[in-house]
């Protein structure tokens, strides 16, 4: 049953001629909104530096996996000479290789820089590490050395 002669009568907004965003009103927005983003960003810019540098340790830990099993396949570790490069390509005069046991991706440190490799290591078979962001020997924060 349709009610015939029935208007609904709602009000109409008529804004103000004059409302609406003043300029002030903006530039004290983007006036705060650059306060948190000063504030908020040398926090994110550590967390980013940190980041790699966690990176680094996991991606030692890998590669230092691939070494060891390097070492279970073929007896004897990768050679100073030959280095990490043995992990992805099989190096002439090596029996029992079944690699590869690392891509060319995991043979450069978060940096984009090559990994260090001991062999001797100090203290130990093998000696893994990376020169951090700076890639020079020593450091601190995220230029520090990471070794395994």
């Amino acid at each position: 049953m349709a009610c015939e002669g029935t208007k609904l009568n709602l009000p109409l907004f008529h804004p103000h001629p004059r409302s609406g965003v003043t300029l002030l009103e903006v530039l004290v927005v983007l006036a705060i909104i650059a306060m948190i983003a000063a504030l908020a960003a040398p926090r994110l810019l550590d967390s980013f530096g940190r980041a790699k540098s966690q990176a680094a340790e996991v991606q030692l830990s890998t590669l230092k996996g691939a070494v060891q099993l390097y070492y279970l396949d073929t007896g004897q570790l990768p050679s100073q000479g030959e280095g990490l490069g043995a992990l992805a390509t099989a190096p002439g005069g090596v029996s029992g290789w079944k690699g590869p046991y690392a891509d060319a991706a995991q043979l450069l440190d978060p940096w984009g820089r090559p990994w260090t490799y001991r062999q001797p290591g100090e203290g130990a078979p093998f000696t893994l590490g990376t020169l951090g962001r700076d890639g020079q020997p020593g450091g601190s924060g995220e230029d520090a050395d990471i070794t395994l």
